[in-house]
């Protein structure tokens, strides 16, 4: 995360104040490294940059939904549009799959090129049920890994997002990795 901290936290403060163009200058400071974070995800799905812009600008449209408006901290905001992120990629998947089973209803998805191809959309799903099951073990570990997967941040953007050392960041992808690969391995069923 290439933007000045001080700089987004004043603006993610007046913003929680009612100041809509803080939102504004927020998001223009803020546009690069959320453009990063869609890049770096969807870079292993092999998708294009419009399917980077089109990501951002979905996560962009859930940020001016978010009513609450009480943001802690720079980190919050970046992990709150991680977890966007990590919804629309979620949709997506659940959308091509259920088009490919014959779902029955017409859809008319935001970007057929947010997610590359059939393995993509399974890993998208099988990650986002195995976060699920983890949260309910390790929230932290399931937040660690929402951040380093679908958020694309490195292991010291996500322990400054958390508040924690990079050893403590880097201890819990190493265990929560291990958990992913045990649940997502083939046989993790029988």
């Amino acid at each position: 995360m290439t933007s000045d901290p001080g700089t987004i936290t004043v603006l993610l403060s007046k913003w929680s104040d009612g100041d809509h163009e803080a939102f504004q200058s927020l998001v223009a400071l803020a546009y690069d490294d959320l453009r990063a974070i869609a890049h770096r995800r969807l870079l292993a799905g092999g998708s294009d940059d419009l399917a980077t812009t089109a990501l951002v600008h979905e996560a962009y449209l859930r940020l001016v939904g978010r009513v609450d408006g009480q943001w802690e901290s720079r980190g919050h905001f970046y992990a709150f549009a991680s977890k966007a992120m990590r919804h629309i990629l979620v949709d997506h998947a659940r959308r091509q799959h259920a088009e490919r089973r014959g779902g029955g209803a017409t859809s008319i998805p935001l970007d057929d090129n947010l997610v590359a191809d059939d393995r993509a959309n399974a890993d998208v799903l099988g990650v986002d049920e195995s976060i699920k099951l983890l949260a309910d073990r390790n929230p932290r570990m399931a937040q660690v890994v929402e951040l380093r997967f679908f958020g694309g941040l490195s292991v010291a953007e996500v322990a400054e997002v958390l508040g924690v050392s990079v050893r403590t960041a880097e201890r819990e992808w190493t265990r929560a990795r291990a958990y992913l690969l045990e649940m997502l391995s083939p046989d993790a069923g029988t």
